[in-house]
């Protein structure tokens, strides 16, 4: 029998904050200019820092450079990837801009490129105050644009992230997965420790691969958990919900999973649980053949019986 392999992709849109300076210097690129940030020293950094590294001072002089400059070193990128400036081959380079001490790192759109050469920047149809208002470097000169000098900073900046790889399964999540399309769970033993891992895997204490298969329950207790009150890209449940470590009867380590069929405000530790199955018919080699777990409304198991695993 073949080993289970499927194509997988992790997502997560980045966000974060961009404070007084960064916000500046991506206001900036969304009006087509390019600031800088001048330093105790007297150099000029592009991208700007936060901080000036030699007095740690926060940074508040930002200057304009130039759109045009020399690039210093670079490397050829002959198969672009996904989520890459250009679809085509092209340059990672290092440029100085005109008025700036330090290099930018940026894709050249360029049939070759040479240290020395001077690009200036293709800039995006349309600026919405993100670092790829910058689409890339191409060959050439031009001027500083005169623009407006007042600038309202960009508060929040969010990048996508992707990533797409080819998942091959071990011999031990082969055969958990494939007892989970027949509705069984089940986790090895460690030889050394005698703990059951569900899912089975080497165990962390002692560096040995399972052995024994043991069958657990589709039940167990809940020993730590997280209420999720927070909104986020994706998501498939409205909060505020439940995320809770369960301990299935018969396994040692926990797994993680959905609590529903309760308010969240009344799940808590030694909560007895038990699997929530999809339809039959939907069954396959994932684990989300459990759709969730749900409240038994047995008492409640002691703190005592858990302890060790949380």
């Amino acid at each position: 029998m073949d080993t289970l392999a499927a194509p997988l992709t992790i997502a997560f849109d980045y966000t974060r904050s961009l404070g007084p300076v960064l916000g500046r210097f991506m206001a900036g690129l969304r009006e087509r200019r390019v600031l800088g940030a001048r330093t105790s020293d007297g150099r000029v950094h592009v991208p700007p820092l936060e901080y000036d590294p030699v007095t740690h001072e926060p940074v508040t002089d930002l200057v304009e450079v130039s759109p045009t400059g020399t690039v210093v070193s670079w490397t050829w990128n002959p198969r672009p990837v996904e989520g890459q400036p250009l679809d085509r081959p092209f340059g990672w380079a290092l440029i100085r801009l005109d008025g700036a001490d330090t290099p930018l790192l940026h894709a050249v759109d360029a049939d070759e490129l040479h240290t020395g050469m001077r690009v200036r920047i293709r800039w995006a149809a349309e600026g919405r105050g993100h670092i790829r208002d910058i689409e890339c470097f191409e060959p050439g000169e031009t001027g500083i644009s005169e623009i407006a000098e007042d600038l309202e900073p960009v508060e929040i900046m969010t990048t996508p992230i992707r990533l797409h790889y080819q998942h091959t399964t071990s011999a031990e999540e082969d055969r958990y997965l494939r007892a989970l399309e027949q509705g069984r769970i089940i986790g090895q033993r460690c030889p050394a420790c005698r703990k059951v891992y569900v899912p089975p895997r080497v165990c962390p204490a002692d560096g040995v691969a399972p052995d024994e298969v043991v069958e657990v329950a589709d039940r167990g207790m809940v020993t730590t958990f997280c209420v999720v009150n927070v909104p986020f890209a994706g998501q498939r449940l409205t909060p505020p919900y439940v995320v809770a470590q369960v301990l299935l009867d018969g396994a040692d380590i926990p797994i993680s999973h959905l609590i529903l069929g309760v308010e969240a405000g009344d799940v808590r530790m030694g909560m007895r649980v038990a699997a929530v199955w999809r339809d039959r018919s939907r069954w396959s080699t994932t684990p989300e053949n459990i759709d969730h777990f749900e409240p038994t409304g047995e008492p409640d198991a002691p703190y005592e019986s858990y302890a060790e695993h949380l």
